[in-house]
């Protein structure tokens, strides 16, 4: 599979300088960590699961999430984790191409039980999503993922879920970040990545976000996703991948502030039309809360709805500016640091404290491609919506 695969040859060669990579299931967890992208949850019971999952694939997803917490009812629990069971053997029996798969459990317990129940078709799965993670919560979890994956053979990633009150109130905050650290450094090896639970951290407060405020306008959020980063999302090594929170809208609201989406990359663009289709389902707040996203550290983002991977994916490609200034730093002869004007001659690129952002970069570049020089998110969302 790649990013923007959906797209046919003419057009991404047209959009990129540097096309996205293939990878497969079986690819390096740092390629995947940053590959998930735009994450798209869907309920477990969904009664044309396997059709669903194939219209996805169709439409650039390439990461998903069948859930069986949250999204479902109590009540539906049995009959979701047979109706996963069911369509699990079904996407098997197809051997068609199929996006990376998780399940959302709800307690370890499920783990090593769909692990034995998918029975062939476990090879369709790269992992669990565990919920409300604390190290108390936290260890169970990982201990079943590892007992499933010694039974069966295969490997199994961890996507633990960051959401419980002890993580957002602030006297517990950090010894449960020291907790969820030390729980998920015994098994670095299978933490693929760490979500952020914001819609959870807002019901502890009774709160609830319009689709004209980004999770950063929340202070008290905005706070924990800071301290997230902080302690688990360290370039020196030490750190994981911490994806973006979901956002929670996608049909028309009234609204209350001005949109928040400049009219000028637009109109260059000749694409007013989609600027007014992504401020009438509520999209632009979103372009804006993926931008923040990225510049408080955060990669990829949790989706509720299709509409959402294409932006998502879009402002994850490296602009041609941002990969000349990471090349420009990575060169060989730079190892001993030092100061260069860059190469689109509008700022200066310090060697040493660029670095791991350079390195960030290159690695998105791999994943996500490359724009050409002339392309911006403009031409890459009509793109993607075209498709």
């Amino acid at each position: 599979m790649r990013h923007f695969g959906q797209l046919s040859l003419a057009v991404r060669e047209r959009l990129f300088h540097q096309e996205p990579c293939d990878f497969t299931a079986d690819s390096s967890a740092r390629t995947l960590a940053v590959a998930l992208g735009a994450t798209l949850y869907s309920p477990a019971t969904r009664p044309k699961l396997a059709d669903d999952i194939h219209k996805q694939v169709a439409r650039g997803v390439v990461s998903m999430v069948l859930c069986l917490e949250d999204s479902i009812d109590d009540s539906e629990v049995t009959d979701a984790e047979e109706n996963l069971v069911h369509h699990f053997a079904d996407l098997h029996a197809r051997g068609d191409e199929l996006p990376l798969l998780f399940i959302r459990v709800r307690e370890p317990r499920q783990i090593p039980d769909l692990a034995t129940r998918l029975g062939e078709s476990i090879g369709l799965l790269s992992g669990f999503v565990l919920p409300k993670f604390t190290e108390e919560r936290g260890v169970p979890f990982l201990e079943a993922l590892a007992a499933a994956e010694a039974a069966t053979g295969r490997r199994l990633f961890a996507m633990p879920v960051l959401e419980s009150p002890e993580l957002l109130h602030l006297e517990s905050r950090g010894e449960t970040l020291a907790g969820i650290s030390r729980t998920v450094d015994k098994y670095r090896d299978r933490v693929l990545a760490l979500r952020l639970g914001v819609t959870d951290f807002c019901s502890a407060y009774g709160l609830r976000r319009s689709p004209d405020m980004t999770a950063y306008d929340v202070k008290i959020v905005a706070s924990v996703i800071a301290d997230v980063v902080n302690v688990l999302g360290r370039a020196d090594g030490t750190g994981y991948t911490v994806t973006g929170p979901v956002w929670e809208y996608f049909r028309v609201q009234e609204r209350m502030f001005k949109p928040q989406l400049r009219r000028s990359p637009f109109m260059e663009g000749r694409a007013d039309e989609l600027r007014t289709a992504l401020i009438r389902h509520d999209l632009d707040g979103l372009l804006r809360e993926i931008e923040l996203d990225r510049a408080n550290g955060l990669t990829g983002k949790t989706c509720i709805h299709p509409s959402h991977v294409v932006p998502v994916h879009a402002l994850s490609v490296v602009s041609h500016e941002e990969f000349s200034d990471a090349r420009d730093i990575l060169r060989p002869e730079r190892e001993g640091g030092g100061v260069l004007r860059s190469a689109y001659t509008n700022k200066m690129n310090e060697v040493k404290p660029h670095r791991a952002w350079a390195e960030r970069t290159l690695l998105r570049a791999e994943v996500f491609g490359v724009a050409r020089e002339d392309i911006g998110f403009v031409e890459l969302l009509t793109a993607g919506h075209s498709a």
